[in-house]
């Protein structure tokens, strides 16, 4: 452990190494579209197919403004009673309100259903054992969901070297069930959650990060968000062409500072231009090993040369490989 470094995340990641750890996830809303039209009139919406979603699969999807700008991210999936949006609890209330405004004569209703559930991680090599000791699946192939007594099991993608999933439960049974997993896991704190999500490199749209980027600029494509083959969206012109035209002159990167972990949308410059921002903080939260870790939008040229946080004088920030390969438009290069 480093001098710097933060012992309870440290601690953390070493339980997460043997046996594994369940940690609550926070921060995170709940709503669910029901109804006879509710898959195709979100598949009209997201960036994602909802139309052919089944109960076995789990997907990201966004949701875009007129000009492919994300206003939303999402973790989609079906239950028995409709279909399930996983976003930032604090955009849910307006984004909810604003999806209702499309649904006209469809038959689907949004309803917010996020203190109906609590949703656990859990993750490291002994957790597909913790879950079925507790009566859960253990979905094995990448976002595949899987229920049991009313909660539902995702697959995500594996961070740190380690497999996860997302457990949402109904929350009258949450607090038995968390205890039931942390019979064979070793409890954790939601900022161990969100540090794994950052190691993994899903990026997760916040308040201060609406309207500010194309899904490609974050890598949203890359890790399963946007189905290009898919019918029309609101901003999937746009979209489509940042994909087909190869002129992608941004796109995300895992970072690294010293100091308290900055906010979403914060600034990041080259030394020797104060004035033109050269990337933006998308989510970030402290690091085991002491200063921050987190996910950055940034211009590929400036990517693999020294960064300031917040002004060109600022901390330096430095990019960090991701656990998959980012092609680079125009260069014949791979980030990752």
């Amino acid at each position: 452990m480093t001098a710097n470094a933060n012992p309870s995340l440290s601690s953390s990641v070493d339980a997460l190494r043997s046996p594994g750890i369940v940690a609550p996830i926070a921060g995170l809303g709940l709503i669910r579209v029901s109804g006879d039209d509710a898959a195709t009139f979100l598949h009209g919406q997201l960036t994602n197919a909802t139309e052919d979603l089944s109960p076995a699969t789990a997907r990201l999807a966004g949701y875009c403004s007129p000009k492919g700008r994300l206003q939303a991210s999402f973790l989609t999936w079906r239950d028995v009673e409709g279909i399930v949006l996983q976003l930032s609890a604090e955009i849910q209330p307006a984004l909810q309100k604003r999806l209702t405004m499309f649904v006209l004569r469809a038959k689907a209703k949004l309803a917010d259903i996020s203190a109906a559930y609590r949703l656990l991680g859990v993750a490291g090599p002994k957790a597909a054992e913790a879950l079925a000791a507790a009566g859960l699946p253990a979905p094995q192939a990448l976002l595949a969901a899987a229920a049991a007594d009313g909660s539902t099991v995702i697959r995500l993608h594996d961070a740190a070297a380690q497999p996860r999933w997302q457990v949402a439960v109904p929350a009258e049974r949450a607090d038995a069930v968390q205890a039931a997993l942390s019979g064979a896991l070793s409890p954790a704190g939601s900022e161990v959650w969100d540090w794994l999500e950052i190691e993994a490199g899903i990026p997760r749209i916040v308040a201060a990060t609406q309207e500010q980027f194309v899904p490609q600029m974050i890598n949203f494509e890359l890790i399963g968000g946007v189905n290009f083959r898919k019918g029309c969206y609101p901003g999937q012109e746009v979209v489509a062409r940042s994909q087909y035209r190869g002129t992608l002159k941004r796109r995300m990167w895992r970072v690294h500072g010293d100091g308290a972990a900055p906010a979403p949308a914060t600034e990041i410059f080259r030394p020797d231009d104060a004035e033109q921002p050269c990337g933006m903080i998308v989510n970030a939260t402290a690091s085991p090993e002491g200063g921050w870790d987190g996910l950055a939008e940034l211009k590929i040229d400036a990517a693999g040369g020294p960064m300031h946080l917040g002004a060109a004088d600022g901390t330096p920030v430095v990019t960090r490989a991701l656990p998959y390969e980012v092609p680079l438009s125009g260069e014949g290069q791979t980030a990752g």
